[in-house]
């Protein structure tokens, strides 16, 4: 796990080739390229993104044109060095959201460079790659966005979660971009059946969240639980037919605010997006739909 440059990246080395989870903020690329060049020299193929977000997707282009899908000279980490081809970059995979994100509808501005939009993508639950070992793509739709995907590397155990899971905030859930709460918890479900602890809870497989510290199976546990009780308090208040302001002035996060509240995602700002989230949700007042 790579972390300081935006959001967390994984870098997995297998066999032939070298394979990235996310690559981070736009400002960081060079120090992306040189730190996965420290773990390893050996060709670097495939970038997964796990959502669209700029801390995520920002170094796609330069981290992408670091690498080759061929062999040859462009085959390498090589950090921009003169005279090494870019033209075969690495493969950028993602859920075709991801590419409808960054792409743009005829005659509009793309939100990013087209070097940087995913040039494999997959629309069905589940995608796989392999490099030494099996590696599957889950699509989460509707979690922290529709464009969000669990990447998970069997052998190695180790899951990276991209912003369904974060030790350090809240889940941010974007509702303009298909996000609910439901699906963060649906997400993070996915990531307990795939995870196996060790006895009494502690090890097991490598949990990567998007934002945070490296974790097993019971942080994630404690984290699904807490967005889970979180959301049946707005839920049953939201069933009351109470307003907006009104479900905030109960407080339904004071347990956790201590923990999980930050100046980029506030209490408040999460439990917004929660109630609005909810408002579709069977058993909801007409009032609240």
């Amino acid at each position: 796990m790579l972390a300081g440059a935006g959001a967390n990246i994984t870098v997995q080395v297998g066999d032939d080739a070298v394979l990235v989870v996310d690559a981070g903020e736009a400002n960081m690329s060079d120090k992306v390229v040189a730190a996965i060049r420290q773990i390893s020299t050996k060709p670097f193929r495939t970038l997964i993104s796990t959502n669209f977000d700029p801390d995520h997707v920002g170094g796609n282009e330069k981290v992408a044109q670091s690498g080759s899908q061929i062999g040859g000279n462009g085959s390498t980490l090589n950090s921009g060095l003169a005279g090494v081809p870019t033209e075969n970059s690495a493969a950028i995979v993602a859920h075709e959201n991801v590419l409808t994100k960054m792409s743009a509808p005829t005659g509009g501005k793309a939100a990013a460079p087209t070097n940087a939009w995913p040039t494999e993508t997959y629309a069905t639950d589940e995608y796989a790659v392999v490099n030494g070992e099996g590696i599957q793509i889950f699509h989460e739709p509707a979690a922290h966005t529709d464009g969000d995907s669990l990447i998970y590397f069997r052998r190695s155990d180790v899951i990276s979660t991209g912003d369904i899971f974060s030790t350090v905030s809240y889940p941010v859930i974007d509702l303009q971009n298909g996000g609910t709460v439901n699906g963060v918890i649906a997400g993070l479900n996915r990531i307990l059946d795939l995870a196996i602890p060790k006895d009494k809870q502690e090890g097991g497989t490598y949990i990567i969240p998007g934002h945070g510290r490296v974790c097993d199976e019971a942080d994630v546990v404690e984290y699904r639980d807490m967005v889970t009780i979180i959301r049946d308090r707005v839920l049953d208040i939201v069933k009351k037919g109470m307003t907006l302001e009104q479900v905030k002035a109960a407080n339904p996060t004071v347990d956790y605010d201590g923990r999980y509240s930050t100046v980029f995602l506030p209490a408040n700002s999460f439990v917004d997006a929660v109630y609005r989230s909810l408002q579709n949700t069977p058993g909801a007042t007409a009032a609240q739909r």
